[in-house]
């Protein structure tokens, strides 16, 4: 290879990084709207017509069966929702924002801060510095901002380095992709609704001590949020299991 080459590589690399954080910090801004959008209208008829928390969970229920790829839509996050809009009622504020950081991020400060400076200030902080959920919420509980003593009056145009912790947890970031309706990710939905209304067969097809204790259960580990697609648990090995279902070939 010539001398040149690495320089050539490198350089392409990063153009596809570039590429394919642009595409996810589309699909999010789209995201993002979306659920300012539901929480806006949430708002609207909560106020005209005075329904209670029954209808946020009915409407949980029904999106859910509508939308079975999606996991952004349970009576929680349509709750966060609501609170987003009532936080920021002009969404314009957000245009810059939106089109960069995870929902994740939205919600963690909507639950650790009070106003909307307190809030900009650290979105600024974050989009600039790149910072991950978990290293967001270190410098809220911090209190960076009181420590510091700056003042952040607008965000930088470009979008923070595809290497950062903020971008990378973009690509992973499990409401975006659900928000546009993967077709492998429904497939396994697909087959996972199967096994649910045949769970009585596949527990004996499991065998002896199998327990089903519901599916799309969502674990919390340190920082991170994971969603399982069936949880058993077996009164002989006194032990939960999880089942990831794949729809296509396994690849160990």
């Amino acid at each position: 290879m010539p001398d040149w080459y690495p320089e050539l590589l490198a350089s392409v690399a990063n153009q596809i990084n570039t590429g394919r954080f642009r595409a996810v910090s589309a699909a999010n801004q789209e995201l993002v709207r979306s659920y300012w959008s539901i929480g806006h209208e949430l708002l609207a008829r909560e106020s005209d017509e005075g329904w209670g928390s029954k209808v946020v969970t009915r409407l949980s229920t029904d999106l859910r069966d509508q939308f079975p790829e999606a996991r952004g839509f349970s009576p929680r996050n349509l709750r966060y929702m609501k609170t987003f809009a009532a936080a920021w009622p002009d969404i314009s504020m957000l245009q810059t924002v939106s089109a960069t950081l995870p929902w994740s991020h939205h919600v963690l400060l909507l639950e650790k801060l009070n106003t909307p400076e307190e809030r900009l200030w650290y979105m600024a902080c974050a989009i600039d510095e790149g910072w991950s959920h978990s290293v967001l919420g270190h410098q809220i509980e911090s209190r960076l901002r009181e420590r510091s003593g700056k003042a952040i009056t607008n965000f930088k145009a470009t979008l923070p380095p595809s290497d950062s912790d903020l971008a990378q947890q973009s690509f992973k970031d499990p409401y975006v992709f659900d928000f546009v309706s993967m077709t492998g990710k429904r497939n396994e939905r697909e087959l996972e609704g199967q096994l649910v209304v045949h769970v009585e067969k596949f527990l004996l097809e499991l065998g002896q001590g199998f327990a089903f204790v519901g599916r799309q259960v969502r674990l919390t580990i340190g920082d991170d949020e994971f969603f399982t697609d069936l949880l058993f648990y077996n009164f002989k090995l006194r032990c939960f299991v999880v089942v990831e279902l794949k729809a296509t070939a396994f690849k160990p």
